[in-house]
């Protein structure tokens, strides 16, 4: 079994090993141009100081080797942050790299242009997003605004490789991470389909249910999971902008909308999976009454190289066969 101090240490060799066999960009390669939705940055040169303004798009960029000088921070000290308000499932390596920590919550344009960035990252969605500051920040330094709703942890790896002049280690990281995965496959023994895989609140009794365009959901599909559709016309919510990962449920509607065989909870510890069994507006669902309730780690909720190899931990740990 792969342990957290594992995957660092995984993820970190094959890193410096392919850095060695000139995974850096050669000056040649530069200017270049990057594209993505639907806007395009040009980087005159190889960025030598990045500064991340999204803490999900942080851990990406350290699995990948990148010189990522500063990144913005969560509220420290909770279930999925240590004390920088760095994710833990990187936190040691941002502290390892002296990764300085910009500021928690609302992104600050001063506290970026400190860092004396080549490069600023921006996420196109979700709590950390400073898109309200892109104009600002452009003045800065070049800004590539990236969406890691509608894309795989996989897809946002192989994008900043290419900003980053670090395509051969991005690819190295997603190919091992898909060796894993196929791996994996074969010895699982699922659970009755199809599954409910979301993110519960016990205080709010709220849902949030990851959907077939988030990383979550591909992750369990390319496992052979079936995600559960939701019945038609049910209502629906979003929040923080239009995202394309989850949709949320609240009210009678969680009930509803949870259709599932089984439940698999991400940003989950037992603590949470206890609540979903202990809601009485659950407790007739078949997933509730047969127990079929499965906590996957509070690091979960955001997928990057290292949170990912940790939930494939966790799925092998309860579904391999023996």
């Amino acid at each position: 079994m792969f342990s957290l101090s594992s995957v660092f240490r995984i993820l970190t060799t094959l890193v410096l090993a392919t850095l060695a066999l000139g995974g850096t960009a050669r000056a040649a390669d530069w200017p270049r141009q990057i594209s993505t939705d639907g806007s395009q940055v040009t980087l005159p040169a190889q960025p030598q100081r990045i500064v991340s303004t999204s803490v999900t798009l942080t851990g990406a960029l350290l699995a990948i080797g990148a010189p990522v000088v500063a990144s913005g921070a969560t509220s420290p000290n909770n279930r999925f942050a240590d004390d920088q308000g760095f994710l833990r499932q990187w936190g040691a390596v941002a502290r390892q790299r002296d990764v300085k920590r910009l500021y928690i919550g609302e992104a600050n344009a001063e506290a970026v242009a400190a860092e004396a960035p080549d490069l600023i990252l921006v996420s196109a969605a979700g709590n950390d997003s400073a898109l309200r500051l892109v104009e600002q920040l452009k003045a800065i330094a070049p800004v590539l605004v990236v969406g890691y709703d509608n894309r795989s942890w996989q897809q946002v790896v192989e994008l900043l490789g290419q900003a980053t002049g670090r395509e051969d280690a991005a690819s190295q990281v997603v190919a091992d991470f898909d060796r894993r995965v196929a791996e994996l496959k074969v010895r699982l023994q699922l659970p009755p389909q199809p599954v409910s895989a979301f993110v519960y609140n016990p205080a709010t009794r709220q849902a949030n249910l990851w959907t077939a365009a988030s990383s979550q959901g591909q992750l369990l599909e390319s496992l052979g999971f079936e995600l559960a559709a939701l019945p038609a016309g049910l209502e629906t919510g979003h929040s923080q902008g239009q995202r394309h990962d989850i949709l949320q449920l609240a009210g009678e509607n969680v009930a509803t909308g949870l259709t599932g065989q089984t439940f698999l909870l991400f940003a989950a510890d037992a603590k949470e999976a206890e609540a979903v069994r202990g809601n009485p507006l659950l407790a007739h669902l078949p997933a509730v009454k047969d127990n079929r309730v499965e906590a996957l780690g509070a690091e979960t909720f955001r997928l990057d190289p290292y949170s990912a190899n940790l939930l494939l931990d966790r799925l092998e740990q309860r579904y391999a066969k023996p």
